[in-house]
């Protein structure tokens, strides 16, 4: 019985910083994308409007930059751990066939 080995950490971590939610996109979590992509832009705007215009558009944008962030590290801590489980499971399977 052979499992589908899963999607590389490192390309989840370039679509991650791609664009919000896109890392969870790639590793088949689409819904979980779209929420970090919708609360990236949500809180983006909010501190946006929220923000006098003497601030840079990082000091503006910091609210959209901060869930992108959190959605980065999110995405790319859930395909190292689909990545190294299958990895460990597979080296299982070999040691007790053999």
């Amino acid at each position: 019985m052979s499992m589908k080995k899963p999607t590389n950490p490192y390309f989840v971590l370039a679509a991650a910083i791609a664009a919000p939610g896109a890392g969870h996109v790639a590793l088949g979590l689409p819904q979980r994308g779209l929420g970090f992509a919708f609360f990236s832009l949500l809180l983006a705007l909010f501190s946006w409007h929220t923000t006098g215009p003497e601030i840079s558009f990082i000091g503006r944008s910091a609210g959209g930059l901060f869930v992108w962030a959190l959605s980065i590290t999110d995405a790319y801590r859930a395909a190292r751990i689909r990545y190294e489980t299958h990895r460990f499971a597979s080296r299982e399977r070999s040691i007790h066939a053999s």
